[in-house]
């Protein structure tokens, strides 16, 4: 009973129109029928009365909506005394926006999901047993805002609760669902020290973690911002709808207007524009594009807004950053270079002081590499970094600057390019204007980098293009070895700009994951993140962001935006077809105004369902069972 009040405050007009129509029966039992007619033409006279103030607005912004056939196909029937096929009419308008509403909150349940599961409360920890979340000891519980939540603050999580911020595991083990986060439907073991994402479930034991991150900078409140973001869109393929509005509306009034003239009779006239009633381009176009995002968010793609995935499907190029994209980003040391006068250790020790001052992905390695050989790392209030070059840094009386080999050279001319093998990279140092010598890393390739480029070539991307600020021999190796075509090396990123608006085929994607990437992603066509890892700079640059890291996604972000076009057109061009096919049997006098009336909402509800086939679970299902059948692609099948 709540629900029917609900629907009725939410829908007045549906609810008034089925109230008079109940009316207009007990009416019409009682042998009323003129009471019933002026009944349902005045209501019905009213309503067109409201949708023409509607349609004068969206006049003066520039938009000729297709409702126009609607209204004219209200007061046609009024002045033929169709009075019965004017409350029909009336209810299809009406309540297309019921259906609408049905249909789009059907199809974005897995947007609307992510929000409802917000978490808002955290439990934290004073004092007790920090190493076993069974056992607190005389610790104390108390329950405060996720909002409040601190890096460094201890967390309790209760068996089947949401983590309320990233944070990092103290307990010795736990196993949490990461199912609306990434799309892995099995339970994910953690053990003591990994990193545990918010928005994530917890299993059948309490854990405690540490938290890491605010409630703001927590990876589920990020998704959480994207998808209202992509929520709040509009497509542009939406308003293409509108634009068939003159087309149609011309056919509909011509054909009805010879129907009129040809048989000599008015009733012909409002028998035709009430078949071509044009609800299913109003309402199929809104519907697959939500299903479409919805659609993404479950394979844990968030694209922001329907404009986007109408780009995906209209790609021709896709553009990858290097580093952290086709390869894994966590280059491990290989070699330590030193030049004369200088020892391995000392290098190294001098490299990751100055790398504590740098954002660039190889410092973190270095970093790890100087401590785990129990090197001792001096720090400074006086360090510079120059994005995509380097970094420059006093320690004690010397200065030290780090960073490729054509910066180096600027201060140490005497610079050498170290010898690497493929796929290896190097960073260089000078000490005081002189050249000390190098390091050598390695930056494995991802597993499924070569199969994503065969699924973007099967999607009808065959151009490919990698864009990296690494040398030119490293870059061409790993191009080789996933099957790109084009490679430019040494880039800084306005090159990486500069080479993204230059290029001839578009739309262009670019697939990028660090915070360097960022300008890249916001000028191309459609920018994708990588941003698994929390890259925040580039994930709001970007127009669609991967939750997950699985460089295949990227793909299927593609084929996604590929088959909610298609489903959003062809929903449009079957309402236009059934309808233009109506019009023609009412023109010749085979469908009465009432009879038409009802065969529309056959029209709407075919062309709803059809919409709502950019869900597209079952493709899901299939893409899954053929990812587990199929053979991975060779590295080497593609190399050139």
């Amino acid at each position: 009973m709540s629900s029917l009040v609900a629907a009725i405050r939410r829908y007045p007009l549906v609810a008034t129109t089925v109230l008079l129509g109940l009316v207009g029966a007990v009416l019409a039992l009682f042998g009323q029928t003129d009471a019933v007619r002026w009944l349902f033409s005045g209501f019905g006279l009213l309503v067109a009365g409201y949708e023409t103030i509607g349609m004068m607005r969206r006049l003066r912004h520039g938009t000729f909506g297709i409702d126009v056939l609607a209204i004219m196909a209200i007061v046609a029937t009024v002045l033929v005394g169709e009075y019965v096929a004017t409350l029909i009419i009336v209810l299809m308008l009406t309540g297309g926006a019921a259906l609408e509403d049905f249909a789009v909150n059907r199809a974005k349940r897995e947007l609307d999901a992510l929000l409802r599961r917000a978490p808002q409360i955290a439990h934290r920890l004073i004092g007790g047993n920090t190493t076993d979340a069974g056992d607190h000891g005389n610790g104390e519980v108390e329950d405060v805002p996720a909002t409040e939540v601190r890096p460094g603050d201890l967390l309790l999580v209760r068996p089947a609760e949401i983590v309320p911020v990233d944070g990092e595991l103290v307990s010795v083990s736990a196993a949490f669902d990461e199912s609306s986060l990434t799309g892995e439907s099995l339970p994910v073991e953690r053990q003591a020290g990994d990193a545990v994402l918010s928005g994530s479930i917890n299993g059948q034991a309490a854990a405690t973690i540490r938290a890491t991150r605010s409630a703001a900078d927590s990876q589920y409140q990020q998704i959480i911002a994207l998808v209202e973001e992509a929520a709040a869109s509009k497509a542009p393929v939406v308003r293409l709808a509108d634009r068939y509005a003159v087309p149609f509306t011309a056919v509909s009034v011509s054909i009805a207007g010879l129907a009129w003239i040809i048989s000599g009779d008015p009733a012909r006239f409002a028998e035709v524009l009430v078949v071509a009633t044009p609800c299913p381009l109003l309402i199929s176009a809104p519907v697959a594009f939500m299903g479409g995002m919805s659609r993404a968010a479950r394979n844990g793609i968030i694209v922001k807004g329907g404009g986007v995935l109408e780009m995906l499907s209209r790609a021709k190029t896709v553009v990858f950053d290097k580093t952290g994209t086709l390869t894994h980003g966590t280059p491990t040391i290989a070699r330590v270079l030193p030049q004369p006068g200088f020892g391995e250790d000392e290098l190294l020790a001098l490299a990751a002081s100055a790398e504590q001052y740098s954002s660039h992905v190889l410092a973190a390695s270095v970093i790890a590499a100087a401590r785990s050989r129990g090197l001792e790392l001096t720090s400074t209030e006086t360090a510079n970094e120059v994005p995509a070059h380097g970094v420059v840094a006093r320690l004690g009386d010397r200065e030290v600057t780090v960073g490729k080999l054509s910066y180096i050279r600027d201060r140490a001319p005497d610079a050498v390019a170290a010898p690497l093998e493929g796929g290896e990279l190097a960073i260089y140092l000078a000490v005081d204007g002189r050249f000390a010598g190098s390091i050598v890393a390695s930056d494995s390739l991802r597993e499924n980098a070569p199969q994503t480029m065969a699924d973007f070539r099967a999607l009808g991307l065959s151009d490919t293009v990698m864009l990296t600020g690494d040398a030119r021999p490293t870059a061409e190796h790993i191009a080789a070895l996933v099957g790109i075509e084009h490679v430019q090396a040494d880039c800084l990123p306005v090159d990486k700009v500069n080479a993204v608006k230059g290029l001839a085929k578009r739309p262009v994607i670019m697939v990028g994951d660090g915070v360097n990437d960022a300008p890249v992603l916001a000028v191309a066509d459609v920018g994708i993140a990588m941003g698994a890892r929390g890259a925040t700079a580039a994930s709001e640059s970007a127009d669609v962001v991967i939750l997950i890291d699985d460089l295949t996604r990227t793909a299927r972000a593609v084929a996604i935006g590929q088959d909610t076009i298609r489903i959003a057109l062809q929903s449009i061009w079957l309402g236009i077809a059934m309808s233009l096919g109506l019009m023609l049997l009412a023109a010749f006098g085979f469908i009465p105004a009432t009879v038409g009336a009802l065969l529309q909402e056959f029209v709407d509800l075919a062309t709803i369902l059809n919409a709502l086939r950019a869900i597209g679970g079952r493709r899901d299902a299939a893409v899954k069972a053929q990812l587990a059948a199929r053979e991975p692609v060779s590295a080497g099948v593609l190399t050139r």
